[in-house]
């Protein structure tokens, strides 16, 4: 294979990786302060 080719798909499979583990690690986040909020607030999940 070409070089170039070669690092155009480590290029894109780290930037499709890091997209995913972002937005993984941002639903997570989310719902574990959404949680937070409900436990000590008493605030609604929905808001």
């Amino acid at each position: 294979m070409n070089i170039g080719v070669l690092i155009l798909i480590i290029v894109g499979g780290a930037a499709g990786g890091l997209s995913t583990l972002y937005l993984v690690a941002a639903l997570f986040g989310t719902l574990g302060y959404k949680i937070f909020r409900k436990v000590k607030y008493g605030t609604s999940l929905y808001d």
